[in-house]
């Protein structure tokens, strides 16, 4: 099936009455919105479809749609807004049996200070890596400025112990203003391949997807669409979920697909980096805009 290239979201809206919108790289950077996002999220509101904003972030819901109105996107251009931390603590924090308490189980804690909130909802508790349990792991410590291999020598140690690792945000990689940023799910990645477990919580894991489904009764997966950058989380994540998904070029495949300035995308360089992901969205838009 060849991927259908697209000049606007328009030509679809009449199609699906649930949109699941990603975040980064689809709607903003992490420093601006995107031109012509917003006015799709407002559009498709005023024309009655429901839009729910489904991202990996590890935060929890609160202090990213903080981030969401900093950045003009208030909430009241979408109807419900769900983070892959909000998610995993929701799960942990039930499977812990203890919701907002500090007991459970021993956690060493991998990752930036402003996704540590998440942890704290988990119902378990922090601790020193030579007494943790369990790795639970959102991303670099300083993202920024370190890279992958500062961390090998401490993944080796905890596959020596055997501790599973808990990845609160599968992503691999955002863009952030213009700037390539390692995520949870690279340092994942390279556990694995170290011979360590891992736990993802997010997209594309199909869990997610139905507790978005659940809130959303009425709405038929077959009137769904996913609207994403990525191949392996978000187009990955509607293909298992059973959704329909819309590629946006311009976030992390933007350079593979050669987009320019213009938005022109070449039909053979989007099949080709589609299929060597082994994905086939419905169609492709070079940015989201109306």
């Amino acid at each position: 099936m060849t991927v259908r290239i697209l000049g606007g979201l328009r030509q679809l809206v009449g199609d699906y009455d649930l949109f699941i919108v990603d975040l980064w790289g689809t709607l903003h950077d992490g420093a601006a919105v995107f031109p012509g996002a917003r006015d799709c999220l407002v559009r498709l509101r005023r024309g009655g479809a429901r839009v729910v904003l489904l991202t990996n972030a590890a935060r929890l819901r609160a202090p990213v749609a903080a981030q969401l109105a900093k950045l003009g996107v208030r909430d009241d251009f979408y109807d419900r807004l769900l983070t892959s931390g909000e998610a995993t603590a929701e799960i942990l924090a039930a499977d812990a049996g203890v919701p907002g308490a500090t007991a459970g189980p021993a956690y060493y804690y991998l990752g930036p200070d402003r996704s540590r909130a998440t942890l704290a909802a988990c119902g378990g508790r922090e601790t020193d890596f030579d007494e943790a349990d369990i790795i639970f792991c959102t991303g670099l410590v300083d993202d920024e400025r370190e890279g992958l291999e500062a961390y090998r020598g401490l993944l080796r140690e905890g596959v020596e112990r055997a501790l599973p690792m808990v990845c609160v945000n599968p992503d691999s990689a955002v863009i952030r203003g213009g700037q390539t940023i390692a995520c949870a799910g690279a340092l994942a990645a390279l556990y694995e391949e170290l011979g360590g477990r891992v736990q993802r919580f997010g997209k594309p894991m199909p869990a997610i997807f139905d507790r978005l489904f659940a809130e959303c009764p009425g709405i038929s997966r077959s009137r769904a669409l996913m609207v994403g950058d990525g191949l392996v989380t978000d187009i990955r994540g509607a293909r298992l979920a059973g959704i329909d998904a819309l590629w946006i070029a311009g976030g992390l495949h933007a350079e593979a697909l050669a987009l320019g300035r213009d938005g022109r995308l070449q039909a053979d360089r989007v099949q080709a980096v589609a299929e060597e992901a082994g994905e086939r969205p419905a169609a492709v838009l070079p940015w989201l805009r109306w």
